[in-house]
């Protein structure tokens, strides 16, 4: 069957006051290359692989339990038994993440390439990755169209374009029914034009493809320089189909950030995570932050990312369940809300009067 982690407009179905496990389950994942080797102290010997090397610094984080692999890229080179010296460093393999840019044929495009032959190997090379994601004991392949896009007024055949992306995802998508196929959509770069840029654009295209295993991905930055309240975004996306999958990092609102979680939009982050209990999801928290891009300790960066998202989520699984915020959200008295908000975080009782 499908992944335990879908949630969805059927996770709706407990109102605001939903028990259900702890949002998270205590399993958290993050971005593989974010830990480059940075000396002797935190790498194995230079004649290790460095997807291994990578990994092995990555397990030393404390409360890390699981983390993606880039599709082709951490596999080339790799040794046969990748997988399983992975579980023995102590982590799982959440899922995979299908990587385009490295080869040469897709800058105009991966699914939605002009050339025939070029989209027919952007497929295969997808279904390669699932295939390698199932070996590794994950049923999620998360698929980021960065290359589909265009940079010029009457470069592209919107129609056309539409058609190819959605036969593409279908392909892939039906190659293996038990396998979740979750879309990440993000405004541009390196296209000047997404051809996924919203959270509305991705929903028609996996309306269109009509498959029971596709979902998106919610990359909180992504959602913020889409001009999206991610929130809102994480309702509809149950609502109309999958979240399999969701980025937690932050950002300026102006590009992909990827700063420490909450370090920019903690309210916005709470709010998501509120959502994300109403509606149930189940997956982990997957950290798409970039400690590497200002030379920050990435062992320390995601440490506190765990703890900054432990934090968030105690206080809003006990937002989801508060009465008194579905009474003062029913009303749209934000005054209230807000109020209650600052008493959650406090650790006061919704209805306390401040010390």
């Amino acid at each position: 069957g499908l992944p335990r982690f879908r949630a969805s407009a059927r996770g709706l179905e407990c109102g605001w006051h939903q028990e259900g496990k702890e949002l998270f389950g205590n399993r958290f994942a993050t971005r593989l290359n974010a830990f480059v080797p940075v000396g002797p102290d935190r790498a194995e010997s230079a004649d290790t692989p460095p997807v291994l090397r990578m990994a092995a610094q990555a397990a030393t984080v404390e409360g890390l339990t699981d983390i993606d692999l880039n599709y082709p890229d951490h596999l080339e080179g790799g040794p046969s038994d990748l997988f399983d010296r992975i579980r023995d460093l102590g982590l799982s393999v959440n899922g995979l993440a299908m990587r385009y840019g490295g080869v040469r044929s897709f800058m105009q495009g991966a699914f939605t390439n002009p050339n025939r032959k070029a989209r027919s190997d952007a497929i295969d090379l997808t279904k390669r990755g699932i295939d390698a994601a199932r070996t590794a004991g994950s049923s999620l392949m998360t698929i980021w169209l960065g290359q589909d896009g265009f940079d010029y007024s009457f470069q592209a055949d919107y129609g056309r374009m539409w058609e190819h992306l959605v036969e593409g995802i279908r392909a892939v998508a039906l190659h293996d029914p038990d396998c979740m196929v979750s879309i990440e959509y993000k405004p541009n770069e390196p296209r000047a034009f997404s051809v996924l840029p919203n959270l509305a654009a991705t929903l028609h295209a996996l309306t269109d493809a009509g498959c029971s295993n596709l979902g998106v991905t919610l990359d909180f930055a992504h959602m913020l320089y889409a001009g999206e309240n991610p929130a809102a975004s994480a309702r509809m996306a149950a609502e109309k189909s999958t979240i399999a999958g969701i980025h937690l990092n932050d950002g300026h609102s102006k590009r992909d950030d990827g700063l420490m979680v909450g370090s920019v939009h903690r309210l916005a982050t709470l709010e998501f995570l509120c959502e994300l209990a109403r509606c149930s999801y189940g997956g982990v928290a997957y950290f798409d932050t970039f400690p590497d891009a200002s030379g920050m300790d990435p062992v320390r960066e995601c440490e506190a990312n765990i703890r900054s998202t432990r934090r968030l989520a105690a206080v809003a699984e006990r937002l989801a369940r508060c009465e008194d915020l579905a009474g003062a959200i029913a009303k749209h008295d934000a005054i209230s809300a807000h109020e209650i908000v600052e008493r959650a975080e406090s650790g006061l009782p919704a209805e306390a009067d401040w010390p």
